[in-house]
């Protein structure tokens, strides 16, 4: 996943706001089960919130750890809410559609 534009996250956050966690991690980490479910949803929704447990350095680490293993992308964090992105690899599955920079 390429790098987003600031003006790519403001969209997807936008977008996020409505949305409930549908991946929680706990005192785990992240697992194997767990980047096999964040790929899941990803796959089914493109855009997602994942809830944290642990302090702010552990989301840091976490976060990074979920976008190496997935591919995705962080598009923003409020509190202990990240939203992650990946685009489908199928473009007639693609539910976002990003404009084309000037």
């Amino acid at each position: 996943m390429s790098e987003l534009t600031g003006k790519q996250r403001k969209l997807l956050r936008g977008l996020a706001h409505a949305l409930e966690p549908v991946v929680r991690v706990g005192k785990e980490g992240v697992t194997e089960a767990l980047v096999a479910e964040v790929g899941r949803a990803l796959d089914a929704h493109e855009l997602i919130k994942v809830r944290f447990l642990d302090g702010k350095r552990e989301k840091d680490r976490l976060v990074a750890e979920l976008e190496a293993a997935t591919g995705a992308a962080e598009a923003g964090r409020v509190g202990h809410v990240s939203v992650l992105y990946r685009e489908h690899p199928d473009p007639a599955k693609r539910k976002i559609r990003f404009e084309p920079e000037d």
